[in-house]
């Protein structure tokens, strides 16, 4: 899977453009290699780069609530596989979870927490206050943009139109009329995290799906696995877990593995050195542990489950596959 934040800095540059902008000289004013609007290139981006981006595109748009209008733009489709899922999901409160398990993949400034009462449940995106004074306008701009993306992202999904009671912002609002509009609720006052309250009937709302048959797959089989072998180590026990558990994010990045444990990159390395085993080893695990259980249920062919662990060739699969077990998948099978 493609890197998640790179696809977003993508649409971003996109919506620029088609606001008036020049995505080519919105990356030069932010330092960033202009080979990032080229598909399928990668280009390595810092914090830095993403916070001037976020200040230039606002600038160059004339539009002080840039990220508010760039999140009721947003389609899921820009976030490729990760927008398949939050599709497939059963009820809006499940693609919900999902969203939440997927924002460290988006951005290391916020943490996702759901908070649910007797009537109500709210959504809760935690910042971390070192990164929102480093890059304030990435805080200015993404805050909103989580809030609208987290009320739009199951438009046109639902029987009717994701609506909620109230919204919070983590920092005063002048004119409140256009967050309202485009939040589809009232605006309460300043409060500490952004936090979006809903009505608990949302939660078993059902999704109409698209037919995303390999993403659905991917979730409804990882259940059957959390009952195999458990590593030894509490941190290597912990990350396996994880990872298996939310196989669908099979490109999950050591940072956003790390951020979901609130902890440094730096951090998880070194427990995990501790534990005597490599962040890479554990996800080597649970790509084996999947391609095993994906290959002895006969439902895909070799090609689906290579597609399926995030390889882009199936020839980088087989190798890995003969790596773990010493055999070929049509060799396993014929055993």
């Amino acid at each position: 899977m493609q890197d998640l934040q790179q696809q977003l800095i993508r649409a971003l540059l996109a919506y620029a453009g088609q606001r008036g902008a020049d995505p080519r000289r919105l990356c030069s004013l932010s330092g960033i290699d202009e080979k990032i609007l080229q598909q399928g290139h990668i280009v390595k981006l810092t914090a830095a780069q993403v916070n001037s981006l976020w200040k230039n595109a606002a600038h160059a748009t004339a539009d002080p609530q840039f990220g508010l209008h760039f999140g009721e733009a947003m389609q899921l489709a820009a976030l490729g596989v990760v927008g398949q899922i939050i599709q497939t999901s059963n009820t809006a409160g499940e693609a919900i979870a999902h969203a939440g398990a997927l924002t460290p993949l988006l951005t290391d400034m916020f943490r996702m927490q759901v908070h649910h009462g007797a009537k109500q449940f709210s959504i809760c995106f935690v910042a971390d206050p070192a990164k929102v004074k480093e890059h304030p306008y990435t805080f200015r701009h993404l805050t909103p943009f989580l809030a609208v993306f987290s009320v739009h992202e199951l438009d046109g999904l639902l029987m009717r139109r994701l609506a909620p009671v109230s919204a919070q912002l983590p920092y005063e609002v002048a004119e409140t009329g256009e967050y309202e509009r485009v939040l589809r609720c009232p605006l309460r006052k300043k409060g500490k995290d952004l936090t979006i309250t809903f009505d608990n009937s949302w939660l078993q709302q059902e999704i109409l799906s698209a037919n995303y048959e390999l993403q659905t797959i991917l979730l409804q089989q990882v259940h059957a696995l959390q009952a195999g072998a458990q590593p030894a180590g509490d941190f290597h026990a912990r990350i396996y877990q994880f990872l298996l558990s939310n196989s669908f994010l099979y490109a999950a990045s050591l940072e956003a593995v790390a951020a979901n444990f609130n902890i440094s990159a730096r951090s998880l390395q070194r427990k995990l050195r501790d534990e005597g085993i490599t962040f890479l080893q554990i996800q080597d695990e649970v790509r084996k542990a999947l391609a095993l259980d994906y290959l002895r249920s006969g439902h895909h062919s070799v090609k689906d489950i290579a597609y399926m662990l995030g390889y882009n060739e199936s020839s980088a699969f087989l190798k890995a596959f003969k790596r773990w077990t010493g055999k070929t998948p049509g060799e396993m099978r014929a055993a």
